[in-house]
């Protein structure tokens, strides 16, 4: 597929995290080293709850009666980006706009988990036990919350948007390829405009434990990404999504850039010893041509090693890039973290700027001077490197 031959835009952001919602909140809090945890309600782990959102101001209340709380954060996150765009309501643009989302699986029921482990073993027949507890204490839709789309699905009905539809599921790896979907179609006139995102209800006792049982939560203590010697991430709860749209398009209906997406490309290392430095390093020679003296990168590090001290490796091989790792301060989203980091840097360019340090390992410096371009990197905790490279327009 050609690249490079339209220039895609970034014309809406939509973002909410437990800084709250918006780029305005989010510049702020970023400026301020405030970090958000909450240490106690999943008690040891650490988790970065969603700041208090008012979901009516996006969702009608019968529409979030069908949604699990993973929904609501999207696609109330997909609206924003739409007003930023100033396309909310205009039905001959939505019609048209091409949808792609990352997400993750639906919500567990622990209530219904816990039934099902507590009566099996006093069961007379467990099996029987089992399928008629299934049959009769599921909700309809948790079958079908597995499937990313049903967050596509509920951005359609409460926002309009009905061109194309596509989705993925994957973690980290999942959000990569929905921006480079987006960027490739634009980029080779397959596209005038697409709306990506996706979203992460890291309050969930099913993923905590889950992640656990990998020993990927970060647990007792919080510590900034790069300090935690691979203790693992604090899930974050978050929806990003962007409105990325061809130079062309954008200028026809009057839409104002906020930056230009130049590069977006992916690969897969296994987890060898060395493989995931390399597949940054061969991602890097891709896009290097593009990056014009110091630039600022924002990571999606996971905190959890491998992935993150390989991570590491690359950028200290690259000591002219001022680094921040989000997650310090946003905690780990999984699918949507490479679209927040690339909605992040769209904000931070509009500023000029970038966000004071947090980190005392040494990685992340000051940066001073003007900032024009920002490189976004995403390393998958199991499987899955991207890196984007966003700038400013003009």
């Amino acid at each position: 597929m050609a690249e490079g031959v339209r220039e895609a835009w970034i014309t809406g952001i939509g973002i909410v995290s437990c800084l709250g919602e918006g780029a305005d909140a989010h510049w702020q809090k970023l400026n301020e080293g405030k970090i958000v945890v909450d240490t106690t309600t999943f008690a040891p782990f650490i988790v970065h709850p969603l700041a208090p959102i008012n979901f009516d101001a996006q969702i009608t209340k019968k529409e979030q009666r069908q949604m699990e709380n993973w929904q609501r954060i999207g696609t109330y996150a997909a609206g924003l980006a739409l007003d930023s765009a100033g396309l909310k309501g205009q039905k001959d643009i939505l019609s048209h706009t091409d949808m792609i989302v990352a997400a993750g699986g639906g919500e567990r029921d622990v209530n219904v988990d816990s039934t099902i482990l507590t009566g099996t073993p006093h069961a007379a027949n467990p099996a029987a036990f089992l399928n008629e507890r299934l049959m009769s204490d599921l909700r309809p839709t948790l079958f079908l919350a597995q499937l990313s789309n049903l967050l596509a699905g509920n951005i359609s009905i409460s926002h309009g948007v009905t061109g194309s539809s596509r989705t993925f599921m994957g973690e980290e790896s999942a959000g990569v390829d929905a921006v480079r979907i987006a960027y490739s179609r634009i980029a080779a006139g397959q596209s005038d405009i697409a709306l990506v995102g996706g979203a992460h209800n890291g309050e969930r006792p099913d993923l905590l434990m889950l992640y656990e049982f990998a020993g990927l939560s970060l647990r007792d203590k919080f510590a900034p990404v790069w300090e935690r010697s691979g203790k693992g991430f604090a899930l974050g709860s978050l929806g990003a999504f962007l409105v990325i749209e061809a130079r062309e398009h954008a200028e026809a209906r009057g839409a104002k850039p906020l930056a230009k997406l130049s590069a977006v490309v992916s690969d897969r290392a296994n987890r060898k010893p060395g493989t995931i430095t390399a597949s940054l390093s061969g991602l890097w020679d891709k896009v290097k041509n593009k990056v014009k003296g110091s630039a600022a990168v924002l990571s999606g590090a996971t905190g959890a090693d491998p992935a993150t001290a390989e991570e590491r490796a690359f950028f200290a091989e690259h000591g002219d890039l001022a680094v921040r790792a989000t997650g310090s301060y946003l905690g780990h989203g999984l699918e949507p973290q490479f679209v927040m980091n690339l909605a992040l840097a769209t904000v931070a360019l509009s500023h000029g700027n970038l966000f004071p340090p947090c980190d005392s390992s040494g990685l992340e410096k000051p940066m001073s001077g003007a900032l024009n371009q920002v490189l976004v990197s995403g390393v998958g905790h199991w499987r899955g490197e991207g890196l984007a490279l966003v700038e400013k327009v003009g």
